[in-house]
C-alpha cells in the first residue's frame, strides 16, 4: 500500500487531484477513520439500500469538506455502496436455483443439531445449502454423521416456510423432505482428518469423565457443543459463560502459543505462511462458525502486520476483520455470534485497559477484573436485544471460570489427541483436563442458581456500573506515594 501511494504521489495526477478516487484508495487511513469505515460498511450491509448510502454520503458532505476529510467521505461512500449492492445481491442469492426431486450425493454443512425429538441438518447441494428435519430411524442413521461428510440421499427440494428469513442468514434456500438415506462417505481430506480429530477428542474424553463433562470439555476446545444436555446449555447461559462454548480469539490464541515453539525456529515467510496455515485449520476444524471468522481472520491480519513490520492497533484489526468479512459475507450483519464475538473483542480492546489501570488493587486482581467487566460491556447491546437479559453473576462467574477454561482450551487439545493415541495413560493424561472441566461446570451451575430474576437486571448493572466509577474516581483521585 505504501509503496503504491509514492508511485501515485510522483505523478501530476495526484498533485492535481488530491482527493481523487485513487488517493481515496492508496492512502492510509487514521485509527478512527478505520472504525468510521467499518461503521459504515455494517450500516449498509444492514440495510441494503444504496439510495440511503448515497443521500447520508451527500448529506455528511458539507461536513466532509469543513473538516477536510473529503478523504474519508470518498471512502466511506465507496464502501458503503459496495457494501449494499453486494448486501441486496446475497439476499437474492438465497433462493433455491432449482426445486423439485433429488437423488444424490450431499455434503453436511455443519454436525446434525438435536431439536425436541428430531434432528436438523443442514445439506449443500449442487452449491446451494437446504435444511432438512429428521425423526425415527432415519434420525439415528444420521445423528453420528459430522460436518463435511457426505451422504446418499433421495428426496425434493421445496421452498423455505415460516421462519425463512432466519434460515436465510445460515445461506439456507431451501427445505429438503428426506425420503432415504443410504450409504455415507468421509468426503474430501480435511474433512476425513478433522472428522478423526474430532473422535479422538471425545473419545479421550468420554474415557476419562461423564458423558456431559465430555460433552462440555469438546466444547470449550473446539466448541463442539452439539451433544451437552439442555441443562448444562442453561446453566451456562444463565451465568454468562457461553462464550466458552464457543470457539473465540482465545481459543486461536492458545493454539498459536501451543504451536508457539516451533514457530519460532521459522525464518519470517515460512512462520507466516505456517501461522495462516494453522489458523485457516483451526476454523475448518471448528467449521468456520461466524465466532471463529473472526478470531482466525484477526489473528491472519495480526500475522501479517507483524512481518510486514507494521506495529498495528488491536482496535484498527478488529475493525478492519470487520470491515473485510461483512464485505465478503453481509449476511453476518444477522449473526449473533459474529456479534458478540466482535463486541467482546471490543470491549476488552477499548474499555478493559482503562478500567483496569483505574480500579484501586493489585494487578493480579484488577486486570482480569477489567478485562471481564470490559467484555460485558462490549456484548450487553446485543444480549439485550437478543437474549433480553444480562446475567448480573456473569462477572464473578467469569472471573472465576475463564483462567480455568483457558487452561483446558491450552492443554485440552493435545493432551486428548495423545490421549486417544495411548489409551493405558489416558486417566493420567486427561486429569488436569478433567479437573477444570468440573470446575467451570460447578461455576456454571452456582452461578446460574445464584442468577436473581429479570426484574433485578437493569438496577443491579446500575448498580455495578456506580460501583466502579466510584472506585475508579476514588483511585484517580488519590494521592500518589512521595519517596521520604
Amino acid at each position: 500500500m505504501e509503496l503504491i501511494r509514492r508511485a501515485y504521489a510522483t505523478t501530476r495526477w495526484e498533485r492535481r487531484h488530491p482527493w481523487s478516487l485513487v488517493g481515496a484508495l492508496t492512502l492510509p487511513f487514521a485509527d478512527r477513520e478505520v472504525v468510521v469505515l467499518a461503521l459504515v460498511t455494517v450500516l449498509a450491509s444492514w440495510s441494503t439500500s444504496t439510495t440511503m448510502v448515497v443521500g447520508g454520503s451527500m448529506c455528511s458532505l458539507p461536513i466532509a469538506v469543513l473538516a477536510r476529510r473529503q478523504r474519508l467521505w470518498m471512502a466511506c461512500l465507496l464502501v458503503g455502496l459496495l457494501a449494499a449492492a453486494h448486501a441486496h445481491g446475497s439476499w437474492a442469492a438465497a433462493r433455491p436455483q432449482q426445486l423439485g426431486p433429488y437423488a444424490g450425493w450431499v455434503t453436511l454443512v455443519g454436525d446434525p443439531t438435536p431439536i425436541g425429538a428430531g434432528v436438523r441438518i443442514t445439506v449443500e447441494i449442487e452449491g446451494q445449502r437446504f435444511d432438512a428435519w429428521l425423526y425415527g430411524g432415519t434420525r439415528r442413521r444420521v445423528l453420528d454423521r459430522q460436518s463435511g461428510q457426505e451422504l446418499a440421499v433421495v428426496g425434493e427440494r421445496r421452498p423455505l416456510g415460516a421462519n425463512a428469513r432466519r434460515a436465510q442468514v445460515r445461506h439456507v434456500v431451501g427445505r429438503f423432505e428426506l425420503g432415504f438415506v443410504g450409504d455415507w462417505s468421509p468426503g474430501s481430506r480435511l474433512a476425513l482428518v478433522n472428522t478423526r480429530i474430532r473422535e479422538a477428542l471425545r473419545r479421550a474424553a468420554e474415557h476419562a469423565m461423564p458423558v456431559s463433562q465430555a460433552a462440555l470439555f469438546t466444547g470449550l476446545v473446539i466448541g463442539d457443543d452439539l451433544r451437552q444436555p439442555r441443562e448444562t446449555v442453561q446453566s451456562f447461559r444463565a451465568a454468562g459463560l457461553s462464550h466458552l462454548t464457543a470457539v473465540s480469539g482465545q481459543n486461536v490464541a492458545f493454539v498459536l502459543a501451543a504451536a508457539a515453539p516451533l514457530l519460532r525456529r521459522l525464518r519470517a515467510g515460512p512462520r507466516w505462511t505456517a501461522t495462516v496455515g494453522l489458523v485457516v485449520w483451526f476454523m475448518a476444524l471448528t467449521r468456520f462458525e461466524p465466532s471463529v471468522l473472526r478470531a482466525g481472520f484477526m489473528a491472519i491480519l495480526a500475522a501479517t502486520a507483524f512481518v510486514l513490520g507494521r506495529r498495528q492497533q488491536p482496535l484498527r484489526l478488529l475493525c478492519l476483520t470487520v470491515m473485510v468479512l461483512v464485505l465478503l459475507d453481509p449476511l453476518l450483519v444477522w449473526s449473533v455470534g459474529f456479534w458478540l464475538s466482535a463486541g467482546a473483542t471490543g470491549g476488552v480492546i477499548v474499555a478493559g485497559p482503562r478500567l483496569a489501570q483505574r480500579l484501586p488493587g493489585p494487578g493480579w486482581f484488577t486486570t482480569p477484573l477489567g478485562i471481564t467487566l470490559g467484555a460485558q460491556i462490549g456484548v450487553a447491546l446485543p444480549s439485550l436485544l437478543v437474549f433480553g437479559r444480562l446475567p448480573l453473576v456473569s462477572v464473578p462467574a467469569n472471573l472465576l471460570a475463564v483462567p480455568v477454561g483457558g487452561f483446558v482450551m491450552l492443554y485440552g487439545l493435545p493432551a486428548g489427541l495423545v490421549a486417544a493415541a495411548l489409551p493405558p495413560i489416558n486417566s493420567a493424561v486427561m486429569f488436569p483436563a478433567v479437573v477444570g472441566t468440573r470446575w467451570v461446570e460447578t461455576v456454571a451451575d452456582l452461578a446460574a442458581r445464584f442468577e436473581p430474576g429479570p426484574a433485578w437486571t437493569v438496577p443491579g448493572w446500575c448498580a455495578i456500573g456506580l460501583i466502579v466509577g466510584a472506585l475508579a474516581r476514588r483511585s484517580r483521585d488519590a494521592p500518589a506515594d512521595v519517596p521520604i
